[in-house]
């Protein structure tokens, strides 16, 4: 296989955004930085429009495998660098044909001439590059539509770059370029992978969860710690995760003598107090899990009504994704173990046989003005919030804020 001397680094969609590009490229210099500096002899160059990995000797596979989950860039390539001189390009070339995992059959070439000055255009390195090759790998033929392999060469102002593989990576926009939003946490499988496509698009998150201590378990608060965590992680920035005491709330609507209506009831004030968390930490949305017709919540009919009340714009980035998509997904980013351990939280309590698919928002107010004094016990439960901080590189409890601070 090819030792490659450097990363090239492609940005993603942010590269259209006109004046604010340099905002976002400062960021995505932030994060890659970020990935870099577990492998102190590489080195970062940034030029417009890219950056490069030089690797002076670190692991090409180590590397890589973080930075397919930078948000902001779409791909990158293993290259060899080679200087601008056509003998250098052509024995870098050969290089790389020889150290594919298989023998090739059939290739193609193609060159990019940024630096005009080079002697020789594009289509004249194509076959200058190409034909070496095939002189060199007699069995090999050319193949410009459907080729084993694609060997590219860009000739920039920093030299010659060499490389046939493009990894895809997680897109989107630099994290935390385009605003905050709470993320309803619940501890199942969607919620994180919701969290995780509102990171990619540049939403940094704050996670709201809501638990209903002695009815939920100690577990279910350690298993979202450790979903907050792992999101955490893949952001590679501090997350905030907001721990709400729900038992008073819920325990009054199993009170209203209404149990089909009980699922609809929590979560219209969980956006409650997810919006009134908003405000404080000045957050400008809220991220939930929500997909089409999964469950009775999710129908188009309860989201309706659940949502009616919130000002806030509600994001559902899952709302058109089957299930197994949603699995999948979970499984790639590394939650779905997590998310499927057997421990209960608030939403899975109290569940009636037959919950409302299409509730009545009328009906649904009413029994809400029936609930004594439910906007205090909302105020209350925003009041006393646990607020933790959960870092990317910390394995041990993550520190809490408030009243009893500590580290």
């Amino acid at each position: 296989m090819m030792v490659p001397d450097m990363i090239l680094i492609r940005f993603g969609e942010f590269t259209i955004k006109g004046r604010n590009r340099k905002q976002f490229e400062k960021r995505m210099v932030e994060q890659v930085r970020r990935v870099v500096a577990p492998f102190p002899a590489a080195k970062l160059i940034q030029t417009f429009g890219r950056l490069y990995i030089q690797l002076n000797g670190e692991s090409y596979e180590a590397v890589a495998v973080k930075l397919k989950h930078v948000f902001g860039i779409v791909s990158f390539s293993p290259v060899r660098h080679a200087e601008m001189d056509l003998e250098a390009i052509r024995a870098a070339a050969l290089d790389v044909m020889r150290a594919q995992p298989t023998e090739p059959r059939t290739f193609k070439v193609s060159v990019r001439r940024v630096v005009k000055t080079f002697p020789h255009d594009s289509q004249e390195m194509n076959r200058l590059v190409g034909g070496h090759v095939l002189r060199a790998m007699p069995d090999l033929k050319v193949d410009v539509r459907k080729p084993e392999v694609h060997l590219r060469v860009e000739l920039q102002p920093e030299g010659a770059f060499v490389f046939s593989d493009v990894v895809p990576a997680a897109g989107g926009f630099p994290y935390g370029t385009n605003g905050k939003a709470m993320l309803m946490l619940s501890g199942g499988i969607d919620s994180p992978v919701a969290g995780y496509l509102a990171m990619r698009k540049g939403l940094e998150i704050e996670a709201v969860h809501f638990h209903s201590y002695p009815f939920t378990s100690e577990q279910a608060k350690e298993k979202v710690i450790t979903l907050a965590r792992r999101l955490s992680e893949i952001s590679g920035a501090t997350l905030k995760l907001h721990l709400v005491q729900f038992t008073d709330i819920q325990t009054s609507f199993t009170q209203c003598n209404q149990d089909h209506l009980i699922i609809t009831l929590m979560r219209r004030s969980m956006l409650r107090i997810g919006q009134l968390l908003a405000e404080k930490n000045e957050a400008l949305g809220i991220v939930t899990g929500d997909s089409l017709g999964q469950v009775a919540s999710q129908t188009l009919g309860s989201m309706n009504v659940i949502g009616r009340d919130i000002d806030l714009p509600l994001l559902r980035p899952l709302i058109m994704t089957d299930k197994q998509e949603i699995i999948n997904l979970a499984e790639e980013i590394g939650t779905y173990e997590t998310s499927i351990l057997p421990y209960e939280d608030c939403c899975t309590l109290f569940v009636p046989r037959s919950p409302s698919t299409n509730p009545n928002l009328n009906v649904v107010r009413k029994v809400e003005s029936f609930v004594p004094n439910l906007a205090g016990m909302i105020e209350e439960a925003v009041r006393g919030t646990e607020t933790m901080l959960i870092k990317p590189d910390d394995l041990s409890q993550a520190h809490k804020t408030g009243e009893e601070d500590w580290f």
